[in-house]
């Protein structure tokens, strides 16, 4: 515990982190598929070792598993699909990406097509608090950019209809 005095109405140290306690266990299954994202672009890690050790880590326990499988699984099996979904919104080389985007685009692109049960809104919202919390400074930004020019083409009705509801 600690015995920092806090001020009263300051900001945490890094208002992009949501406290652990307050996450969802669909929220921590993204972060520990992009964990292993991560393993599998670095490390070029078989998934089934990757998985694996993922699944030691501590507050998996807290995760959906059937959501972090899905994730971990369907992003490495539609790397092909996934990337050609995100290539052509990109403004530079994909191999110049760094990894957390990279995995933060394959988890939104692979919700997008594959969980329609997860509103568009959340998927792009989870994934740019992903790269938030651990990607670089503006690495957000680019995740939201390019994100937002997948979903038109993979959810047209449901962005369509919000877009029409806030105008």
């Amino acid at each position: 515990m600690s015995t920092a005095k806090k001020t009263p109405g300051a900001k945490p140290s890094n208002p992009g982190t949501r406290k652990s306690s307050t996450k969802s266990a669909r929220s921590r299954a993204r972060e520990f598929a992009l964990q292993g994202l991560y393993q599998h672009f670095v490390g070029g890690s078989d998934v089934a070792v990757i998985d694996a050790f993922t699944r030691e880590l501590q507050g998996f326990n807290k995760a959906d598993s059937v959501h972090y499988d899905a994730l971990l699984h369907g992003c490495i099996e539609l790397a092909a699909d996934l990337d050609a979904l995100i290539v052509p919104l990109l403004d530079r080389e994909l191999g110049q990406i760094s990894p957390i985007e990279h995995g933060c685009m394959w988890i939104g692109a692979y919700e997008f097509l594959k969980c329609p049960d997860v509103p568009w809104r959340v998927v792009l919202n989870e994934c740019i608090e992903l790269a938030k919390d651990f990607g670089g400074t503006d690495g957000h930004k680019y995740v939201n950019a390019v994100l937002n020019g997948i979903a038109p083409r993979l959810r047209t009705v449901e962005v369509e209809a919000d877009r029409a509801a806030k105008a």
